[in-house]
């Protein structure tokens, strides 16, 4: 298991976490499957399916179950509540697999039924269910993260990691706005699905910066402040393109909601940036002393 250093105890990612791991290599092993398919094939299906939306949507689940269960171990939750959380999001995402993978399959659009048989609306009314105990079950996994036991134990990773749920919640929000608006598309040419994805990337990013934080020889208020610079940065830029959405326009136009979450996620990125940078920098030392 990977351990991290710079926090007291040690932080170990993914212990006990076996089983949503491999539900989560289970995202990626379906992904390939329908890659290989719309390869050969093409993703669309008659009259309603597209085997394409299959592949991201797996990969996209599977990384998520991934980053979810690197972190469960810092969150302070019990033998129980962690077994309970397992559980219940390892069911809820092998039924998500299920509708995705074989309604595109089948030809049928697993969200937004037209058309269908009975099975199919079924599975749709049932999918849709699923989506909000995802949601759900991780509100109840976010707020772990900002108990104050939680904190103590691992100050830099939980302030990432708190960070992160933030986002992800926000993400979780433009999904059920998908369901509600019936598609991903509003307005003259906004998506939402750019702010439903961004944002579950920050379960990835913004750890990874407390991660090289930790590793890093700078003082705890210097750790702390590049933790909340990226944390900040990440969320208002998330912010400016779920505005941008909200308004009906598209997040690559050359506007200003759009240049102020790029320099948002610039800013996101500096103390990424900066961290590796001093990683760097005694390991060119020790060369040139060496040469």
């Amino acid at each position: 298991m990977s351990q991290i250093r710079g926090t007291s105890p040690s932080a170990r990612l993914f212990v006990g976490e076996k089983w949503l791991v491999l539900t989560g290599l289970l995202g990626f092993g379906l992904a390939g499957i329908c890659a290989v398919w719309v390869l050969i094939y093409g993703g669309h299906t008659s009259p309603e399916g597209d085997v394409s939306k299959a592949i991201s949507f797996d990969a996209a689940l599977g990384i998520f179950l991934l980053s979810t269960a690197a972190v469960i171990p810092l969150s302070g939750m019990g033998a129980a509540g962690r077994a309970v959380f397992r559980w219940c999001y390892i069911a809820l995402a092998l039924f998500s697999y299920f509708a995705e993978t074989v309604q595109n399959f089948r030809g049928v659009n697993p969200r937004f039924v037209k058309g269908g048989s009975q099975f199919d609306v079924t599975v749709g009314s049932v999918f849709a269910f699923v989506a909000l105990l995802l949601v759900l079950f991780y509100l109840f996994l976010a707020i772990q993260y900002f108990r104050r036991k939680t904190r103590r134990l691992h100050p830099e990773l939980v302030l990432g990691i708190r960070y992160a749920m933030l986002a992800v919640l926000l993400s979780f929000a433009a999904g059920i706005w998908i369901s509600v608006n019936q598609g991903r598309f509003t307005g003259m040419a906004g998506n939402i699905i750019w702010l439903h994805g961004l944002g579950f990337h920050a379960l990835q990013a913004l750890p990874f910066t407390a991660w090289l934080t930790g590793r890093s020889s700078l003082t705890e208020i210097q750790r702390r402040r590049m933790i909340h610079t990226a944390g900040i940065g990440y969320f208002l830029g998330l912010a400016a393109l779920g505005w941008q959405t909200y308004i009906g326009s598209s997040i690559l136009e050359l506007s200003v909601l759009p240049l102020l979450a790029f320099g948002c996620f610039l800013i996101a990125l500096l103390p990424v940036a900066v961290l590796l940078l001093k990683a760097g920098s005694p390991a060119r030392n020790e060369r040139s002393h060496v040469q």
